[in-house]
């Protein structure tokens, strides 16, 4: 069985609801449990919290690198996940602002639970996005480039 899924890098604002319904549509009436995270803006960070100012960059194969670990995660859950979707957003940002989401439709919710939390992972891992976050006292970070 071919799974559905979507994935994007995108610097349009994402949302939590909207990939957790479309996983359900995907479905087709067919899954037990959904399940999505959301990964929100904060305003802090390690050892800093006054976090002012966020931009997410990523490199030119981002996309492709999405959809490859997605792809590859999603094959690897085996039968009873029915649809994936998943999103990182690049630019500006501000604390509040939706950053990542992983929506996992499936007939089982450990199955659910468990490739979401897969995904989150190794998206994480994979994917060519660094942060680039800036201080109330003017210092800023880069995350995420090695």
């Amino acid at each position: 069985m071919t799974v559905p899924i979507r994935t994007a890098v995108s610097e349009a604002p994402i949302s939590q609801r909207e990939h957790e319904d479309e996983v359900t549509g995907l479905s087709g009436g067919a899954a037990g449990a959904v399940v999505g995270f959301g990964g929100i803006v904060r305003h802090h960070d390690g050892n800093h919290d006054d976090v002012v100012a966020l931009s997410y960059s990523a490199h030119p194969s981002a996309p492709s690198v999405l959809a490859a670990v997605v792809e590859e995660v999603t094959a690897a859950a085996g039968d009873g996940v029915r649809a994936v979707a998943v999103s990182h957003r690049v630019g500006d940002l501000s604390v509040g602002d939706v950053a990542f989401v992983v929506a996992v439709a499936a007939d089982h919710r450990r199955e659910a639970f468990a490739l979401c939390a897969g995904l989150v992972d190794e998206v994480k891992a994979r994917l060519p996005v660094w942060k680039h976050q800036t201080f109330a006292d003017g210092t800023d970070e880069w995350v995420g480039c090695a």
